[in-house]
């Protein structure tokens, strides 16, 4: 159910991006789902990758400063207000939220939104209980 994401700490300097991507690449790792956040001094890439240790590994092999970090999907309507319904849910629970990032895929009128909190348990359980799709982590390896 969790998912294993990567964290990747990079120096905010032009062309930092492009190497850790193509070091995966080159290992035929495929990326899923991605998002950035920078300051500075230095950005953070979070990845979702069909196959999150050899990932871990092949970038730590090249130097990069690799986390693992768990996370959550869960499927929302990919229409306006879907987002809002699941925000509502996580807000009405006292539950905070670290960052998002969301996707779309085949599926018709869904999208997966990725979720993660140091309440990651209690927000599994919040989310089912409000019957909100929690998506497989080999669902979303597997896309």
């Amino acid at each position: 159910m969790k998912i294993k994401q990567l964290s990747i700490f990079l120096q905010n300097r032009m062309g930092s991006l492009s190497k850790p991507l193509e070091v995966l690449s080159n290992a035929d790792v495929n990326i899923r789902a991605m998002c950035m956040a920078d300051t500075s001094e230095f950005g953070i890439l979070r990845l979702v990758v069909d196959n999150p240790e050899k990932g871990k590994a092949v970038l730590e092999e090249n130097n990069f400063l690799v986390k693992i970090t768990e996370i959550i999907g869960v499927e929302m309507n990919d229409a306006p207000g879907g987002l809002t319904s699941i925000l509502n849910i996580i807000k009405n629970n006292s539950i905070d939220l670290e960052y998002l990032y969301a996707f779309t895929h085949d599926k018709i009128n869904k999208a997966i939104l990725l979720l993660h909190t140091e309440q990651l348990d209690e927000l599994i359980e919040t989310l089912q209980s409000n019957d909100v799709v929690i998506v497989p982590a080999e669902e979303v390896y597997n896309l």
